[in-house]
């Protein structure tokens, strides 16, 4: 077995400051923790008395197999 040694970094590649900016990771960060909790709540807890869409039943049929695959009590 021959072993290929690994390279630091491409040569060539660089990563700017600016790619990597603390307001630019948290901006990131922010969008997908929303993005996360908008997705946890449309499937985990948008039912009954806690519906945003009122008693509209909708996206809970919508994503009911979701709730069962990932294991959420719907019923």
């Amino acid at each position: 077995m021959t072993s290929i040694p690994a390279q630091a970094s491409a040569p060539g590649v660089k990563v700017s400051p600016e790619a990597l900016s603390k307001g630019r990771v948290i901006a990131l960060l922010s969008l997908t923790v929303l993005l996360a909790l908008v997705v946890y709540y449309l499937i985990g807890v948008d039912e009954g008395m806690t519906s945003v869409f009122g008693k509209t039943m909708v996206i809970h049929e919508w994503m009911h197999d979701t709730r069962h695959f990932l294991g959420f009590p719907c019923h």
